[in-house]
Parts: structure tokens; sequence; C-alpha cells
């Protein structure tokens, strides 16, 4: 079976420890990307040396460097920009794809040409707690595509999850959805995401093949603790999706009540402006609050509580099978 072709896109940011892991995950994937795009943004660390020599053993590996740090989404859009092949993933420095991911991921998306991406179950650890659970567990049994339709129907039932980390996108669907918007900071991947998806249906790889490390003081962590910030870029999520370019999108996600992931923040934000208030449906309403609910119960619960719950709630998955042959 021919695949399609991929490029992957790592922006790197003082995270130069981290990338030997990175990269070495995916040169030992059993199906190799088109290009390894890794571009600097400023980093103050010793990252381009890292890259450089990275670069110089491995053919595949392309280092750019940004003349000063421009943020995450002006890296990516301008891998996106740079990118050759069909599809891209979009890959943390210190993020690390296990043994099958590409290969798994590439089969099923050349299986349906008409899916927007694909997805497989995330492995998220949190470092500073030894919290350890997986996302996206329930959606299939089997490699399988989901229609937007039946991603509704999975979202009503609460077992809809597109883990960011493990996603492969079409690369003309992701231009089409306005690439990395800089104003959604840590939503923007799960804004391309839904969009994609809920446009052109996604594939589902049922097993975790990529760990999601959660570092005490990442972006998305800083973010969060800014409940002013985290509002006015929750409010700039609603704002897109007001727009007409996103109403057949903005429908979807009304429907399956899908931005209960943000939680109590996105429900005050829903509440304050009128325009805003169609999200509010029963679904999203009781969703929301358990979601809420387990948050609490997350910081509050000892880790190794935490993790049984995780054991015995089924955000676990089973072991990865081997690739046939």
């Amino acid at each position: 079976m021919n695949l399609p072709t991929l490029s992957i896109i790592i922006p790197n940011y003082n995270h130069g420890q981290y990338l030997p892991v990175a990269v070495g995950a995916i040169l030992k994937q059993s199906a190799q990307p088109l290009e390894v795009i890794i571009i600097d943004d400023g980093s103050t660390d010793d990252s381009a040396e890292i890259i450089q020599a990275l670069a110089r053993q491995h053919p595949v590996i392309k280092f750019h460097r940004n003349e000063k740090n421009e943020g995450v989404c002006f890296t990516v859009n301008r891998g996106i920009d740079l990118a050759q092949g069909e599809y891209v993933f979009l890959s943390g420095a210190d993020d690390e794809i296990l043994p099958g991911f590409l290969e798994k991921s590439l089969r099923v998306l050349v299986q349906h040409p008409e899916a927007g991406l694909s997805c497989t179950i995330g492995d998220w650890r949190e470092e500073a707690t030894g919290l350890n659970w997986h996302m996206g567990v329930g959606m299939t049994d089997t490699p399988a595509y989901l229609p937007p339709q039946r991603m509704v129907e999975l979202e009503q039932k609460g077992r809809l999850f597109i883990p960011g980390h493990t996603t492969i996108l079409k690369r003309a669907a992701l231009i089409e959805a306005g690439k990395l918007i800089p104003e959604l900071k840590l939503t923007v991947d799960w804004f391309i995401a839904y969009v994609i998806g809920y446009r052109y249906g996604l594939c589902v790889v049922p097993e975790p093949l990529a760990v999601f490390k959660i570092l005490p003081q990442s972006y998305y962590q800083r973010v969060r603790q800014d409940a002013k910030a985290y509002r006015e870029v929750l409010a700039s999520l609603l704002d897109l999706l007001n727009q007409p370019k996103y109403q057949d999108v903005a429908e979807r996600i009304r429907e399956g009540g899908s931005l209960y992931i943000f939680g109590w923040p996105m429900l005050q934000v829903l509440r304050s402006r009128p325009a805003n208030r169609r999200f509010l449906t029963p679904n999203f309403l009781r969703k929301c609050l358990w979601h809420c609910t387990k948050l609490i119960l997350k910081k509050v619960a000892p880790a190794f509580v935490g993790n049984l719950y995780f054991r015995l709630a089924g955000y676990r998955a089973a072991t990865v099978k081997p690739i046939a042959k």
C-alpha cells in the first residue's frame, strides 16, 4: 500500500533538551515522513546547535529559524507554508510518538481520502503529579472513519475527543480552516481539529500512540492561570464561530455540546453575551458540569487515587497492537 506523503512540523522554543527524544521517536517509525521541518523560534538555550547536529545526521530534517521570537502560531504557520506533504503532523518539541503511530495513521487515511484528519488515543502524563490517563477512548473498537454526523452522535454521548497531539491533518483542509489563528492561543489545536473534523469527518486509530507531557510551567498552564486572559481567548473562539465562514461547524458544535471541554470559564463567557447563548443547550450544561466536577476532584485527590479512577472509569486503553504484516 502506497502511503500518502507527510510533513512533520516541530516548533521549538527553549526545548532543546527534549528534541533528541522527539526526533528519535520519529526516525524509528516504521513509516517515514517526507520531511521533518524544525523551526526554532528565537531560543536562548542550545536548541539551534542541537537541531543543526540532528540535521547533519539525518537529511530528512530541515532546519529553519525565526529571526526573533514570534510565537507558536506564527512558527507553525510558517511550517505549513513550507511543507510539501499532502498531510501534516504538528508535533511538540517535548512530545513523543510511539512505534506504529505514523504507519497506522497513514494507512487508515489512505483508505478514507474523504477524511480531513486522523487521530489516535492520546497518552497524557502530568509530570508534576504522576497522573497518567488516556483521552479519546471509546470512539471505535477498530480503525475507522467517522463522518461528521457520527462525530456529533458520539459527542452527545460524551464519547468524542480528538487529542491534538495525535492528529495528522490534511494540509489543504488545514489551510481552508485558516491555519493556526494566533488569537486562539491554547485553544487553537481544538479549534482546527473540530473545524476540519466536523466538515470532513475523521479517522480514528483506537490505540494510545502518542505521549503528551503536561509540564508545570507549560504555555497551556500559564494561560489557564490568568482567568481574565483565558476568558478573552474563549471569547475570541466564539467570535470566530459566529462568523459566516464557520457556521457549518458552529451548528455541529452546538448540537453536540462540544464547548463543554472548556469548563466553567466557557459557561461564564456564554452567559455574558446574548449572541453566544445558543450554545447553552441542555447537553452542553450537563457535560460541562460533570467535566468541572472531575477537574476539581483531580486537583484534590492523591495521584494513586486519580490513577485508580482513570483505570476504573475507562480512561485507560489496551496496549499497542503490533503492525499487521
